[in-house]
Protein backbone atom coordinates (compact mmCIF):
# COMPACT_ATOMS: atom_id res chain seq x y z
CA UNK A 1 0.00 0.00 0.00
CA UNK A 2 1.47 3.32 -1.08
CA UNK A 3 2.12 5.94 1.55
CA UNK A 4 2.24 9.68 0.94
CA UNK A 5 4.62 12.38 2.08
CA UNK A 6 6.02 12.48 5.58
CA UNK A 7 3.87 14.51 7.97
CA UNK A 8 5.77 14.22 11.22
CA UNK A 9 8.69 12.38 12.80
CA UNK A 10 8.78 11.77 16.53
CA UNK A 11 11.10 9.87 18.85
CA UNK A 12 9.64 6.44 18.10
CA UNK A 13 7.43 6.81 15.01
CA UNK A 14 7.11 8.52 11.63
CA UNK A 15 3.72 9.55 10.26
CA UNK A 16 2.96 9.62 6.53
CA UNK A 17 -0.10 10.62 4.57
CA UNK A 18 -2.33 7.60 4.07
CA UNK A 19 -3.70 6.21 0.79
CA UNK A 20 -7.22 7.51 1.49
CA UNK A 21 -8.43 10.86 2.86
CA UNK A 22 -8.55 10.81 6.64
CA UNK A 23 -5.92 8.08 7.00
CA UNK A 24 -2.30 8.07 8.15
CA UNK A 25 0.44 5.46 7.86
CA UNK A 26 2.24 5.08 11.19
CA UNK A 27 5.81 3.71 10.92
CA UNK A 28 7.50 2.29 14.02
CA UNK A 29 11.22 3.04 14.34
CA UNK A 30 13.87 1.09 16.23
CA UNK A 31 14.96 4.23 18.07
CA UNK A 32 14.80 4.16 21.86
CA UNK A 33 14.87 7.32 23.95
CA UNK A 34 14.65 8.09 27.65
CA UNK A 35 14.80 11.09 29.96
CA UNK A 36 13.26 13.40 27.34
CA UNK A 37 15.66 12.07 24.65
CA UNK A 38 18.80 12.67 26.74
CA UNK A 39 19.54 8.94 26.39
CA UNK A 40 19.26 7.48 22.88
CA UNK A 41 20.01 4.23 21.09
CA UNK A 42 18.81 2.11 18.19
CA UNK A 43 17.42 -1.26 19.32
CA UNK A 44 17.23 -3.83 16.53
CA UNK A 45 13.70 -5.21 16.18
CA UNK A 46 12.02 -2.84 18.65
CA UNK A 47 9.82 -1.17 16.02
CA UNK A 48 8.60 -4.50 14.66
CA UNK A 49 7.60 -5.69 18.13
CA UNK A 50 5.88 -2.44 19.07
CA UNK A 51 3.93 -2.38 15.80
CA UNK A 52 2.63 -5.89 16.39
CA UNK A 53 1.94 -5.41 20.10
CA UNK A 54 0.11 -2.13 19.53
CA UNK A 55 -2.01 -3.87 16.89
CA UNK A 56 -2.82 -6.60 19.42
CA UNK A 57 -3.93 -4.16 22.11
CA UNK A 58 -5.81 -1.77 19.82
CA UNK A 59 -7.69 -4.67 18.22
CA UNK A 60 -8.59 -6.04 21.65
CA UNK A 61 -9.91 -2.64 22.74
CA UNK A 62 -12.03 -2.34 19.60
CA UNK A 63 -13.52 -5.77 20.29
CA UNK A 64 -14.76 -4.63 23.71
CA UNK A 65 -16.19 -1.39 22.36
CA UNK A 66 -13.38 1.06 23.17
CA UNK A 67 -12.90 3.32 20.09
CA UNK A 68 -9.36 3.63 18.71
CA UNK A 69 -7.69 5.19 15.70
CA UNK A 70 -6.33 1.80 14.54
CA UNK A 71 -7.52 0.42 11.19
CA UNK A 72 -5.10 -2.38 10.26
CA UNK A 73 -1.48 -3.47 10.25
CA UNK A 74 0.11 -3.03 6.83
CA UNK A 75 3.44 -4.82 7.26
CA UNK A 76 6.20 -5.48 9.78
CA UNK A 77 6.66 -1.81 10.71
CA UNK A 78 3.59 0.07 9.49
CA UNK A 79 -0.06 0.33 10.39
CA UNK A 80 -2.93 2.31 8.93
CA UNK A 81 -4.73 4.60 11.38
CA UNK A 82 -7.41 7.28 11.28
CA UNK A 83 -6.25 10.84 11.12
CA UNK A 84 -7.32 12.56 14.30
CA UNK A 85 -6.69 15.76 16.21
CA UNK A 86 -4.52 14.81 19.17
CA UNK A 87 -5.48 16.43 22.47
CA UNK A 88 -2.17 17.80 23.84
CA UNK A 89 -2.19 15.59 26.93
CA UNK A 90 -0.53 12.40 28.04
CA UNK A 91 -3.10 10.47 30.06
CA UNK A 92 -1.35 8.32 32.68
CA UNK A 93 -3.05 5.58 34.69
CA UNK A 94 -1.17 4.25 37.72
CA UNK A 95 -2.02 1.04 39.58
CA UNK A 96 1.25 0.82 41.51
CA UNK A 97 3.75 3.51 42.49
CA UNK A 98 6.76 3.72 40.17
CA UNK A 99 8.92 6.18 38.28
CA UNK A 100 8.11 9.86 38.72
CA UNK A 101 5.28 9.22 41.19
CA UNK A 102 7.65 7.43 43.56
CA UNK A 103 10.13 10.30 43.30
CA UNK A 104 7.50 13.02 43.74
CA UNK A 105 5.67 11.46 46.68
CA UNK A 106 8.36 9.34 48.31
CA UNK A 107 6.39 6.12 47.83
CA UNK A 108 8.40 2.93 47.39
CA UNK A 109 8.26 1.52 43.89
CA UNK A 110 5.86 -1.38 43.59
CA UNK A 111 3.50 -0.13 46.31
CA UNK A 112 -0.08 -0.88 45.27
CA UNK A 113 -2.21 2.26 45.14
CA UNK A 114 -5.60 2.37 46.91
CA UNK A 115 -7.25 2.73 43.50
CA UNK A 116 -6.12 3.53 39.96
CA UNK A 117 -4.90 7.13 39.81
CA UNK A 118 -5.24 9.09 36.57
CA UNK A 119 -2.77 11.92 35.92
CA UNK A 120 -2.37 14.34 33.02
CA UNK A 121 0.79 15.79 31.51
CA UNK A 122 0.95 18.59 28.96
CA UNK A 123 2.57 17.26 25.79
CA UNK A 124 5.57 19.52 25.21
CA UNK A 125 9.04 17.98 25.03
CA UNK A 126 10.73 21.36 25.48
CA UNK A 127 9.02 21.68 28.87
CA UNK A 128 9.57 18.06 29.86
CA UNK A 129 5.85 17.15 29.57
CA UNK A 130 4.87 18.77 32.90
CA UNK A 131 2.17 17.39 35.16
CA UNK A 132 -1.03 19.48 34.94
CA UNK A 133 -4.38 19.52 36.71
CA UNK A 134 -7.88 19.56 35.28
CA UNK A 135 -7.94 23.27 36.18
CA UNK A 136 -5.04 23.89 33.79
CA UNK A 137 -6.74 21.83 31.09
CA UNK A 138 -9.99 23.78 31.41
CA UNK A 139 -8.34 27.20 31.73
CA UNK A 140 -6.21 26.79 28.61
CA UNK A 141 -8.96 25.15 26.58
CA UNK A 142 -7.11 21.92 25.84
CA UNK A 143 -10.26 19.90 26.51
CA UNK A 144 -13.82 20.59 27.66
CA UNK A 145 -15.37 19.19 30.81
CA UNK A 146 -17.31 16.71 28.69
CA UNK A 147 -14.06 15.71 26.99
CA UNK A 148 -12.42 15.18 30.38
CA UNK A 149 -15.29 13.00 31.57
CA UNK A 150 -14.97 10.93 28.39
CA UNK A 151 -11.17 10.76 28.65
CA UNK A 152 -11.37 9.51 32.23
CA UNK A 153 -13.88 6.85 31.21
CA UNK A 154 -11.72 5.72 28.28
CA UNK A 155 -8.57 5.61 30.42
CA UNK A 156 -10.19 3.44 33.09
CA UNK A 157 -11.67 1.06 30.50
CA UNK A 158 -8.24 0.69 28.88
CA UNK A 159 -6.81 0.02 32.34
CA UNK A 160 -9.37 -2.71 33.05
CA UNK A 161 -8.63 -4.38 29.71
CA UNK A 162 -4.84 -4.17 29.89
CA UNK A 163 -4.71 -5.23 33.55
CA UNK A 164 -6.76 -8.35 32.82
CA UNK A 165 -4.86 -9.30 29.68
CA UNK A 166 -1.51 -8.89 31.40
CA UNK A 167 -2.52 -10.68 34.57
CA UNK A 168 -3.59 -13.63 32.45
CA UNK A 169 -0.02 -14.06 31.19
CA UNK A 170 1.71 -13.47 34.53
CA UNK A 171 2.48 -9.77 34.09
CA UNK A 172 1.53 -6.94 36.45
CA UNK A 173 0.42 -3.68 34.80
CA UNK A 174 2.15 -1.05 36.92
CA UNK A 175 1.12 1.99 34.89
CA UNK A 176 0.68 3.18 31.31
CA UNK A 177 0.11 6.30 29.28
CA UNK A 178 -2.13 6.87 26.30
CA UNK A 179 -3.01 9.72 24.00
CA UNK A 180 -6.53 10.66 23.00
CA UNK A 181 -7.59 12.04 19.64
CA UNK A 182 -10.69 13.74 18.25
CA UNK A 183 -12.26 12.20 15.16
CA UNK A 184 -14.77 14.39 13.33
CA UNK A 185 -17.76 12.81 11.64
CA UNK A 186 -19.80 15.57 10.04
CA UNK A 187 -20.85 17.98 12.78
CA UNK A 188 -20.05 15.47 15.49
CA UNK A 189 -16.80 14.54 17.17
CA UNK A 190 -15.84 11.50 19.19
CA UNK A 191 -12.79 10.68 21.21
CA UNK A 192 -10.59 7.69 20.40
CA UNK A 193 -7.49 6.07 21.87
CA UNK A 194 -4.63 7.12 19.58
CA UNK A 195 -0.85 6.89 19.18
CA UNK A 196 0.24 3.43 20.42
CA UNK A 197 -0.01 0.98 23.30
CA UNK A 198 3.21 -0.99 23.72
CA UNK A 199 5.92 -1.72 26.29
CA UNK A 200 7.28 1.72 25.34
CA UNK A 201 4.22 3.28 26.99
CA UNK A 202 3.56 0.81 29.85
CA UNK A 203 5.39 -0.45 32.91
CA UNK A 204 5.13 -4.24 32.97
CA UNK A 205 6.59 -6.41 35.74
CA UNK A 206 6.63 -10.19 35.94
CA UNK A 207 4.26 -11.11 38.77
CA UNK A 208 6.51 -13.80 40.26
CA UNK A 209 10.01 -12.34 39.87
CA UNK A 210 9.36 -8.61 39.53
CA UNK A 211 11.46 -8.60 36.34
CA UNK A 212 10.86 -5.47 34.29
CA UNK A 213 9.54 -6.08 30.77
CA UNK A 214 9.24 -2.48 29.58
CA UNK A 215 11.32 0.57 28.64
CA UNK A 216 12.77 0.78 32.17
CA UNK A 217 15.11 -1.98 30.94
CA UNK A 218 16.63 0.65 28.65
CA UNK A 219 16.30 3.57 31.07
CA UNK A 220 18.07 1.68 33.87
CA UNK A 221 20.46 -0.51 31.84
CA UNK A 222 18.85 -3.76 33.01
CA UNK A 223 19.64 -5.87 29.95
CA UNK A 224 18.28 -6.36 26.44
CA UNK A 225 15.21 -4.28 25.62
CA UNK A 226 14.38 -6.51 22.65
CA UNK A 227 14.49 -9.60 24.88
CA UNK A 228 12.05 -7.95 27.31
CA UNK A 229 9.59 -6.87 24.60
CA UNK A 230 9.83 -10.23 22.84
CA UNK A 231 8.98 -11.97 26.14
CA UNK A 232 5.78 -9.92 26.40
CA UNK A 233 4.94 -10.76 22.78
CA UNK A 234 5.56 -14.48 23.33
CA UNK A 235 3.38 -14.62 26.43
CA UNK A 236 0.53 -12.92 24.56
CA UNK A 237 0.90 -15.28 21.61
CA UNK A 238 2.03 -12.51 19.26
CA UNK A 239 5.33 -14.35 18.78
CA UNK A 240 5.48 -18.14 18.73
CA UNK A 241 7.26 -19.71 21.70
CA UNK A 242 10.89 -20.37 21.02
CA UNK A 243 11.26 -17.48 18.58
CA UNK A 244 14.54 -15.65 19.03
CA UNK A 245 14.16 -12.04 20.15
CA UNK A 246 16.60 -10.58 17.64
CA UNK A 247 14.68 -11.64 14.52
CA UNK A 248 11.02 -11.75 15.52
CA UNK A 249 8.67 -13.66 13.24
CA UNK A 250 5.17 -12.26 13.14
CA UNK A 251 2.10 -14.39 13.65
CA UNK A 252 -0.53 -13.12 11.22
Amino acid sequence: MARGKKIYEGKAKILFEGPEPGTIVQYFKDDATAFNAEKKDVIDGKGVLNNRLSEYFMTGLTQIGVPTHFLKRLNMREQLVRNCEIIPLEVIVRNFAAGSMSKRLGIEEGTQLPRPIVEYCYKDDSLGDPLVSEEHIAAFGWASQQDMDDILGLALRVNDYLSGVMYGVGIRLIDFKIEIGRVYEGDFQRLVVADEISPDSCRLWDIESGQKLDKDVFRRDLGSLTDAYAEVARRLGVLPKGTGPQKPTLVN
